[in-house]
């Protein structure tokens, strides 16, 4: 089991900037890929930015590309996602998410695990 537990989420100005980030604890977390999706009113959830378990490879939805950076750090156990330059169109709840197989986060949006989420809101 992997438990997963987000903080970080609040209000802030279009323009804006947060931090999130995702403390993991169970199983050998250096050996799971993470990733981060969001789910929006009346939407379905959405893959946001996934790091392989070396963190060599990250993967973002075009929709964040250049704006948004995920990052680990595997001695503290968290994975964070940096979101810059936001835009009322990113306001949702954010769910970090993980699972053995990268695969499973990019391609399928079907992680084994899932946090709690936690709120942004970015007012126009």
């Amino acid at each position: 089991q992997v438990q997963l537990v987000e903080s970080g989420g609040g209000l802030v100005q279009a323009g804006g900037s947060l931090r999130l980030s995702c403390a993991a604890s169970g199983r050998t977390f250096s050996r799971y890929a993470m990733g981060w999706f969001r789910q929006a009113p009346g939407k379905d959830r959405e893959f946001v930015a996934a790091i392989s378990w070396s963190g060599h490879n990250t993967y973002y939805t075009e929709f964040v590309k250049g704006r948004f950076t995920i990052s680990r750090d595997s001695a503290k156990n968290t994975v964070d996602l940096q979101m810059n330059r936001l835009k009322s169109e990113d306001t949702a709840v954010y769910y970090c998410a993980a699972d053995s197989d990268l695969s499973s986060i990019v391609v399928a949006g079907k992680p084994d695990y899932w946090g709690q989420g936690t709120q942004v809101t970015v007012s126009s």
